[in-house]
């Protein structure tokens, strides 16, 4: 039990202590840059969908 006990006062305090958070500036400006990459694949992926599906669609008409 005291392994537990001490493993999570050794958490705390590095979480505490050691560990650097983000400001609020830093974790703002790399949210936006998560959100817009993400946007960004989602259309590309989007774009490929609907070029394959229409591609899909004039090889099954034609055949």
């Amino acid at each position: 039990m005291k392994k537990i006990i001490n493993y999570f006062k050794e958490s705390y305090a590095e979480l505490v202590h050691k560990t650097s958070w983000p400001t609020r500036k830093e974790l703002t400006s790399s949210s936006v840059v998560v959100l817009v990459a993400s946007l960004l694949i989602a259309v590309v992926v989007w774009a490929m969908d609907f070029a394959f599906e229409n591609l899909m669609t004039f090889i099954y008409q034609h055949i």
